[in-house]
């Protein structure tokens, strides 16, 4: 089997990962059990539909379809977040938005590919916040499958890329790490809360 086989095979398992890990949150939302933040999603979205037109002018192939079809359900999650999702936002969350926004800004009159990766990530990592303070205080209101497949889909496409490069590998490798640091908050505070209930239960 020829390598861009290879490649075509790992981007549809990067794909349909990515696509599969967003089933059980808009089952979520649809039950009022998950709230996702609205500027992290809206961050998100400004930045992978970005990102994945610049993956393929730079050679992506398959290992682009991940973030083109990523791009198209963040962006969906975003509006539904405007109506159905976390209402109480605070002054970190809006200084988080302008400080991405401007950052994705920079970004785009950015010229050396280098920097331009660089901004993209860190304006990327900054989306976070928001969801990550919501997570600390609600973990329950956040699904960890969305974001541990998210980071296994990202893992994949790596592989599946047409070209290597810091431009088209930074970025998922950065949101791959967002994602996992974001499971590993959610899961511990859930353990942290259980340990409480289950403590105060014994008294």
């Amino acid at each position: 089997m020829h390598l861009l086989e290879y490649q075509i095979i790992l981007g549809i398992i990067a794909t349909i990962i990515g696509v599969v890990c967003f089933i059980p949150y808009f089952n979520g939302i649809i039950k009022k059990k998950v709230k996702p933040h609205a500027f992290s999603w809206l961050i998100w979205g400004i930045i992978q539909t970005t990102v994945f037109f610049a993956q393929i002018s730079k050679g992506g192939g398959a290992g682009a379809w991940r973030n083109g079809v990523g791009a198209i359900l963040i962006l969906t999650i975003f509006v539904i977040a405007i109506f159905r999702g976390e209402k109480k936002i605070t002054r970190l969350d809006k200084i988080c938005l302008i400080s991405a926004l401007f950052g994705i800004v920079l970004w785009l009159i950015t010229t050396n590919p280098v920097w331009s990766v660089i901004i993209v990530s860190v304006a990327d990592a900054i989306g976070y916040l928001p969801t990550m303070r919501k997570s600390y205080k609600n973990p329950y209101q956040e699904s960890a499958t969305i974001f541990g497949l998210s980071a296994i889909s990202l893992f994949i496409s790596l592989f599946a890329l047409g070209s290597i490069n810091i431009t088209t590998v930074l970025y998922p490798i950065s949101i791959g790490i967002a994602d996992t640091l974001l499971v590993i908050l959610i899961i511990a505070k859930r353990r942290t809360i259980k340990e409480s209930k289950s403590a105060n239960g014994k008294k």
